[in-house]
């Protein structure tokens, strides 16, 4: 598959989550502010922001550790604009009220800037970072995931990608037979 991606000229890059139990914990609790993620790490290199910033700050995610760590780069970006050193992205940030978000690629650019200040190629950060309904996805635009269980912040994150219309798309798994979890079919997700 990833050389018949390069033959057909897409372009490609590779980034790292280190993925944590929070990531397939199950969430628990009643309301979904009850559920803690565990701090896992990144590992971006300068290139990709760079190709990022070149495809207008967006990208298709094959995975969803890639759409973790692509949308945890826009906050990180945030914080760098703050001034801050410490790039880790609390589990709610992005569901704090801010005077002003700043565009995708101002964001992405403030992190080719944090890097270029502290004389770095690999971004190596940390995120709590959790994608639930409501919301607003920066970078990734496509999603390609395969189909994960009930009550894992993995179908939080779908149902905010798909706007809460997730069950249309497990339903007719479900009805062809499709396979779930980890080594299951996969899905091409377009909100």
């Amino acid at each position: 598959m990833l050389k018949a991606l390069d033959v057909a000229g897409i372009d490609r890059e590779e980034l790292t989550l280190h993925v944590g139990a929070g990531t397939f914990k199950p969430v628990k609790s009643e309301e979904i502010g009850g559920h803690d993620m565990h701090t896992e790490h990144i590992a971006v290199r300068r290139q990709t922001i760079e190709k990022l910033i070149a495809h207008g700050g967006e990208a298709i995610a094959v995975g969803t550790t890639s759409v973790r760590t692509l949308e945890s780069l826009y906050y990180m970006g945030i914080l760098a604009q703050q001034g801050e050193e410490d790039l880790h992205v609390p589990q709610w940030m992005p569901y704090e009220a801010v005077n002003s978000q700043p565009s995708t690629l101002d964001s992405l650019q403030s992190l080719l800037a944090y890097m270029d200040k502290h004389q770095i190629d690999v971004l190596h950060s940390s995120t709590q970072i959790i994608i639930a309904p409501g919301y607003d996805y920066h970078i990734v635009k496509r999603m390609v995931t395969n189909f994960h269980q009930p009550q894992s912040t993995l179908l939080l994150l779908v149902s905010a990608f798909l706007k809460g219309d997730w069950r249309k798309v497990y339903d007719y798994a479900l009805s062809h037979d499709f396979r779930f979890l980890s080594y299951g079919d996969s899905s091409l997700l377009i909100p």
